[in-house]
């Protein structure tokens, strides 16, 4: 049961242009934007730099949404990691590289610079932080310093995400929830505190 309940989306007029955008993807607007609604600017920021973080950039969309993944699985955030393995089908990962994902160190449907980046989400998402300047030099070898610093944002973004979700305890919705049971059931993914109270 989330410990307080995101406003109605007719409540929140500041939302409109983002649940029309995402209405025309097929997406609702989730629990949790409707929660940070409470605060209009904080919701309305979060809306702008995921569009400049994840909507564009040098990386592409299929690498940060793993990338993600990976850092909310890592974090313990099951709210995140669900919504993270539906954009992921949303946007066509192939589910097969959805299930391997945590054995990406030796799958052979993951590239070394993909290793390099999931390394990195992995060692960040926990704390005290665990990157190394090893996983840094790795990483070098295949990302200029532009991408690293989007490689890293999207981390960050997550580790706001995943503290806020996992605190709140964010009710998830269907398309998460099956998208959850689907992809990450097997490594061990449970709807937990996020499920709903009825």
């Amino acid at each position: 049961m989330p410990r307080i309940e995101p406003k109605r989306l007719a409540d929140a007029p500041e939302l409109a242009e983002f649940a029309r955008s995402n209405a025309e993807i097929g997406r609702d607007v989730p629990n949790f934007v409707l929660t940070l609604a409470h605060r209009p600017d904080v919701a309305l920021a979060w809306v702008n730099f995921r569009a400049t973080l994840v909507g564009n950039g040098l990386v592409s969309e299929e690498l940060k949404t793993l990338i993600a993944q990976v850092t909310s699985m890592s974090a313990g955030c099951n709210y995140c990691a669900a919504h993270n393995a539906y954009f992921g089908t949303d946007i066509g990962i192939d589910s097969a590289r959805q299930a391997a994902l945590w054995d990406y160190e030796t799958s052979d449907l993951f590239n070394a610079g993909e290793r390099a980046a999931f390394r990195i989400a992995q060692g960040a998402a926990q704390t005290p932080n665990a990157t190394t300047d090893r996983d840094f030099e790795i990483l070098r070898q295949h990302y200029s310093d532009a991408e690293i610093v989007e490689i890293v944002a999207v981390v960050a973004m997550f580790g706001f995400l995943n503290r806020f979700n996992d605190t709140m305890a964010t009710e998830l919705e269907s398309l998460p929830i099956a998208a959850g049971r689907e992809h990450l059931s097997q490594q061990g993914w449970v709807i937990g505190k996020h499920g709903s109270a009825g």
